[in-house]
């Protein structure tokens, strides 16, 4: 690659590492704990829970009904850099407000976790359709794993320190834990705003052939989702794949979402869950690379089917232990995999879609992605409380919950053994010769 080239591919990743401060200190790490012994202090934990599942559910929600339009609206006006940063915006400002909460004041918290969770989420929708103009060809897996690889290591860095902070509040100039913890809420703000300006300055956008503005850009991108609907199905690998991606994809996110969760209902430590966390972020970096070089020689099927059978393997053995150690080692298996998975699967994307419309096709990728998120934590809710009526102990039916889980993994896979790759390409080149009338 050619300087401006590898400036371009690492101004990108870096937004990884901006934003997954955002997925490690306030989604997986601070605030489920806040929440439910700060912001919640006195209420029931399955309350607390249900409000937490709530509010990532409606946040799903918006961005999965509103993802497809907007990223036709930015394919037709050449906007994928504008819409990333309107939404980094809301995130961030939403992200930095929550620093205000005070104990007790759990409805406005869920409403600023709300917009700062849509901001994340929408942003990354047109992060992740950069990714074609930005990696050469042929190294698209490499590039995508890069992102990922930088976000978990940027995510855990800031992670770690505002651990520090909540160990040792004093040491820092605050009161107490509660008090570092909400500056943590600031530090992530401003850690993804700062991290946010080489992608602003760096990456260029390419120009879309058929490029509008205004009224004519809103219009044409309501048109193009209807032939898009229509196109899907006849863009049979792109169908099959976005079917298991959102099955397996599941699985995954549910395991993020609810890991704190899980581990209080266990009856574990508030700092052996962090520490777990930290585990999975530090042992995520080296291992998303890897995963980036394994797609790369072996093939990104072979990588993300190999990445699905640890995580059965995870779902099923996550019901049956016992110990923080058992836990820590849990957490070190999901760091292989995670971001591995994600990568590649971002990646094998981008290499079967229609040229010159990744914003659009991203739109459903992240659609369904969000989707997704909503069905596995009502699977585990609706597994406890079918054990609960049965008469089942309140750990026994949580341990069963997580079982429920494989069920995505299993699915998914079979499914995704069903997609090539190669086929994929020719189905989009076609797809773009009849476009430019070739």
């Amino acid at each position: 690659m050619d300087r401006p080239r590898k400036r371009a591919v690492v101004s990108w990743a870096l937004y990884d590492w901006a934003n997954s401060a955002f997925a490690t200190t306030i989604i997986a790490g601070f605030f489920p704990i806040f929440f439910k012994q700060y912001l919640s202090a006195g209420v029931d934990t399955a309350v607390s829970t249900a409000r937490l599942g709530l509010a990532n559910s409606i946040s799903a929600i918006v961005i999965a009904l509103s993802a497809p339009f907007l990223g036709a609206i930015a394919d037709r006006g050449t906007s994928r850099k504008r819409f990333l940063m309107f939404f980094a915006i809301m995130g961030i400002t939403a992200t930095s407000a929550m620093s205000l909460a005070s104990q007790g004041s759990w409805v406005i918290a869920v409403w600023l976790y709300l917009f700062a969770s849509i901001g994340f989420s929408g942003g990354n929708v047109f992060y992740d359709s950069l990714l074609p103009g930005v990696a050469p060809e042929n190294r698209e897996h490499f590039v995508s794993s890069l992102g990922f690889a930088l976000g978990y290591l940027g995510g855990g860095v800031l992670f770690a320190i505002n651990v520090w902070m909540t160990l040792r509040p004093s040491f820092f100039g605050f009161t107490d834990a509660s008090q570092a913890i909400r500056f943590s809420f600031l530090s992530v703000g401003l850690w993804w705003a700062l991290f946010t300006i080489p992608l602003i300055i760096f990456v260029k956008e390419p120009r879309s052939i058929s490029a509008a503005r205004g009224k004519d850009m809103v219009i044409g991108g309501f048109r193009r989702i209807r032939s898009t609907f229509r196109e899907i199905r006849h863009l049979r690998m792109i169908f099959l794949f976005l079917i298991a991606y959102w099955l397996y994809i599941d699985g995954v996110d549910t395991i993020i979402r609810m890991a704190v969760d899980y581990g209080l209902s266990l009856g574990f430590e508030v700092k052996d869950l962090i520490l777990a966390l930290l585990i999975t972020q530090f042992v995520g970096f080296p291992s998303a690379i890897a995963f980036g070089y394994f797609g790369q020689k072996a093939g990104a099927k072979k990588a993300i089917l190999a990445a699905i059978c640890v995580y059965l393997f995870i779902s099923v053995w996550g019901a049956f232990i016992r110990s923080k150690e058992e836990f820590y080692l849990l957490a070190a298996i999901i760091g292989l995999v995670q971001g591995g998975i994600q990568a590649l699967s971002r990646s094998f994307y981008a290499r079967i879609i229609p040229k010159g419309r990744s914003a659009e096709y991203f739109g459903f990728y992240n659609m369904l992605g969000k989707f997704a998120a909503i069905i596995g934590p009502v699977l585990i809710g609706l597994t406890g409380l079918l054990a609960r009526s049965l008469g089942i102990g309140g750990t026994l039916a949580t341990r069963l919950s997580i079982v429920s889980i494989s069920v995505l993994f299993l699915s998914g896979g079979i499914l995704f053994l069903f997609v090539d790759e190669e086929k994929g390409r020719q189905e989009a080149a076609r797809l773009g010769a009849q476009e430019t009338g070739g």
